[in-house]
């Protein structure tokens, strides 16, 4: 994988942002396989609206935006009615994002989110469009990357050092159970429960370490009068899905 989006073929383009376009696009479609499959992927030549790149052996899409310079904590993306409405038909794609270095184009982050981890609480409403604009009152969205648990964030390309295949599909596999969710509530409990696991940032950890972020959760739901039980439920998920192992006594590990 060579980390340099340049290419000539940007050459025949004044607008920066075609430029960039083009360049991400041909580097995807040359170094990137289907994190789910392992297969090559392919562009979508017909500009689907909604995705970029599909995978012909297991039918995953894929939608690709960039930024230069820095991740950050924030990814512009499209209309936010049109996002909200695909989180809850599950049509949205898998998204990858690439970061890269505006003076060398080097590739500094490619990152993959597997759209099994979006749910309405990472979508931020933008503030509609003024009255002047051309599109007035229009009302766009950022994907909130800092909610997204580590999990959920696979990367190829990770601060210009690459990852192994073996890496992405294994990292891909782990949480690959959560497609099985459709109930947007039902996995954002889940994805809570693993956010919680991480912020221990250890591989054993107590059951009683995990009832510490009870104070947190029940701000997050507070309709829920018995934080601790639900706790408990979705860990006993997360190790019947092979993503914790439950080790006796209260005690839980990693996979």
């Amino acid at each position: 994988m060579h980390l340099n989006l340049y290419s000539p073929l940007a050459d025949e383009y004044n607008s920066n942002s075609q430029k960039i376009r083009v360049l991400t696009e041909t580097w995807v479609a040359k170094y990137i396989f289907c994190p789910s499959c392992g297969k090559s992927l392919e562009n979508y030549k017909n500009n689907k609206p909604v995705a970029d790149f599909y995978c012909s052996e297991c039918s995953a899409d894929y939608e690709l935006k960039s930024k230069k310079d820095t991740m950050g904590k924030k990814i512009v993306d499209g209309a936010y009615s049109t996002m909200i409405e695909r989180l809850q038909s599950n049509s949205n794609p898998n998204f990858f994002f690439l970061n890269y270095d505006k003076s060398t184009y080097g590739i500094k982050n490619f990152v993959v989110i597997p759209k099994h981890f979006f749910i309405p609480e990472i979508i931020e409403k933008r503030k509609p469009l003024s009255v002047t604009a051309q599109r007035a009152g229009w009302i766009g969205c950022n994907i909130l990357l800092d909610t997204i648990p580590d999990s959920g964030k696979v990367f190829y390309v990770k601060n210009n050092n690459i990852q192994s295949k073996d890496e992405i599909l294994e990292e891909w596999n782990k949480t690959a159970f959560l497609s099985d969710f459709s109930n947007l509530h039902a996995k954002g409990w889940l994805l809570d429960i693993i956010k919680c696991i991480e912020m221990l940032e250890v591989k054993n950890f107590s059951l009683y370490e995990i009832y510490t972020f009870e104070k947190y959760l029940k701000i997050k739901y507070p309709e829920n009068n018995n934080i601790q039980a639900k706790i408990r439920q979705q860990l006993q998920i997360l190790r019947d899905k092979n993503y914790l192992d439950f080790v006796g006594r209260g005690k839980y590990k990693l996979k």
